[in-house]
């Protein structure tokens, strides 16, 4: 049976990462993966999903405007595909996490998607937060603080290295722009420091 995944974590993780070896695994046993990525985000090249670790794979791209149901309805017609694997998930509009919750549904199609959960504010992403309320099953993908304790929270870092408090929510950069943390060292980078101990 056909689920909606989502697989979350913060920046630099290793989503990609997992998402590449399960796209492989899907390979090498004769079946069809159909990788998608957002369209705006091409620090690895256009179309493409990459690894800090250094794999790679060429993806088709997704923009705001683009009906998934219908992309993924027209890719299944033209042949076999057994998994849908979507990077930099926390791009998805909420109206393309519904379409697809709908080509999990109605074309048994199994969606593993990958995304940061929140931004450097502490906030939900709007795909996310859609996730989070859709998904059939959540798995958390780990990384951890220079502390050793899980990070769960990313701060953006400005021209002098301080976390930023402020700016748009997108911002597309790598370890030069952001840094994971947890709670407690997101919360004093940012100037939370209350009720710390």
């Amino acid at each position: 049976m056909a689920k909606l995944y989502f697989h979350y974590s913060t920046m630099n993780a290793g989503k990609s990462t997992v998402l590449l070896q399960a796209a492989h695994n899907y390979r090498e046993r004769g079946m069809v993966p159909f990788l998608l990525t957002a369209a705006f985000d091409s620090r690895a090249g256009a179309g493409r999903i990459a690894s800090r670790i250094g794999i790679s794979a060429e993806a088709q791209t997704f923009a705001p405007e683009t009906d998934l149901f219908d992309l993924l309805r027209l890719r299944q017609a033209a042949g076999a595909l057994d998994c849908v694997f979507i990077d930099e998930a926390q791009f998805l509009t909420a109206a393309q996490v519904w379409q697809l919750a709908r080509a999990v549904d109605d074309l048994n199609l199994p969606v593993m998607c990958y995304g940061l959960r929140v931004d450097f504010r502490g906030q939900l992403f709007p795909g996310s937060a859609a996730l989070l309320a859709l998904a059939d099953e959540m798995r958390e993908v780990r990384t951890i603080c220079h502390c050793g304790k899980k990070a769960t929270m990313v701060v953006r870092l400005g021209p002098d290295g301080r976390a930023l408090r402020d700016g748009a929510q997108v911002q597309i950069g790598g370890n030069e722009t952001y840094s994971s943390l947890c709670r407690k060292h997101w919360r004093a980078a940012v100037g939370d420091a209350l009720d710390q101990g």
